[in-house]
């Protein structure tokens, strides 16, 4: 476990270097290797629940997405799709573990949040609104489920399942606003390393049941 573990964390690091100085091809490669390794990482975990094969087919589906995105650009919504996909089976592995409890607050800062992203960047979306709005309220949900669960349970394996999905909500909004609205400095490195933490966190609560 531990090799697969150090693997996971220098592979993510040589990924995360890569999109703030490396050279393109660093990144192209490290991006899918890291996401390999923390699949074999996670297929290591000592109790595999049923669930948890969810987080194995949502890494699946996120290196389908990130494939996507190295194709010409027609085929953005295809990748967009993919990593909906990935926030869905997340979600479903979240919400499998739930009890039924509400705490307004969440919600509806989590609205607020994504009312404010999406009033950002809507001009800019043109024939990919609707998609980017239904990736936006996937991952809104993902992390509303997920913090629920801290908030009526907390423990070391819920807040790593909010901190995930928090760091992925995170890694969407800076794409958006890098990509549809205004370059900024790091912005690429930013989006990495939001990427790279928020898988790495929900696959290391398979190590923590």
């Amino acid at each position: 476990m531990i090799w697969s573990f150090l693997a996971v964390l220098f592979s993510g690091w040589l990924y995360v270097d890569a999109s703030y100085r490396g050279p393109q091809w660093q990144r192209w490669v490290f991006k899918p290797v890291t996401l390999l390794l923390m699949l074999a990482w996670a297929w290591q975990a000592p109790v595999l629940k049923t669930t948890d094969y969810l987080i194995l087919a949502g890494l699946i589906a996120t290196l389908a997405g990130d494939a996507l995105t190295l194709l010409p650009n027609k085929r953005m919504l295809y990748a967009i799709g993919a990593f909906f996909l990935s926030h869905l089976l997340y979600t479903l592995c979240f919400a499998s573990q739930m009890t039924i409890a509400l705490y307004w607050p969440i919600p509806l800062t989590l609205l607020v949040i994504g009312a404010l992203v999406l009033a950002t960047v809507w001009t800019r979306l043109e024939e990919l609104r609707w998609p980017i709005c239904t990736l936006i309220g996937m991952a809104l949900l993902m992390v509303w489920l997920s913090t629920e669960q801290y908030f009526f349970r907390p423990s070391d394996y819920s807040f790593t399942l909010m901190a995930g999905a928090g760091l992925l909500l995170l890694g969407n909004i800076v794409w958006l606003i890098s990509h549809f609205r205004r370059r900024f400095s790091a912005d690429s490195a930013m989006i990495a390393a939001c990427y790279f933490a928020g898988h790495f966190m929900i696959v290391r609560s398979l190590w923590l049941q």
